[in-house]
């Protein structure tokens, strides 16, 4: 799967999931542009867009989109570290179009 870190994923939570194509926002040119931009651009370019932003599903229409969506329930890397497991299950059960959420265990 080809996955694609939003703006403000910590770039070692790549290690978590060693058998996807990983890349970021800003390492693909895309820094800096608005959510409804943003998708647009990664929409059938990449399977999964990881994120930390809670109202990207009440601001962007998502209907009709391919890219499947997870969110973290925070960009903190020593709390995100407590969900390895819940992550790589969001990520590797995601379908085109799924938006998920994964839930902080405290």
């Amino acid at each position: 799967m080809k996955i694609i870190f939003d703006e403000n994923v910590p770039w070692p939570l790549r290690l978590f999931l060693p058998d996807h194509e990983v890349t970021s926002v800003q390492r693909e040119g895309h820094g800096g542009k608005g959510n409804g931009e943003l998708l647009e651009c990664l929409d059938g370019q990449f399977d999964v867009l990881v994120l930390c932003d809670k109202n990207l599903r009440y601001q962007q229409n998502l209907a009709g989109r391919v890219i499947a969506i997870v969110e973290l329930p925070t960009n903190r890397w020593p709390l995100l570290k407590e969900l390895e497991g819940e992550i790589r299950q969001a990520v590797d059960s995601s379908a085109p179009g799924a938006y998920s959420s994964v839930e902080s265990s405290g």
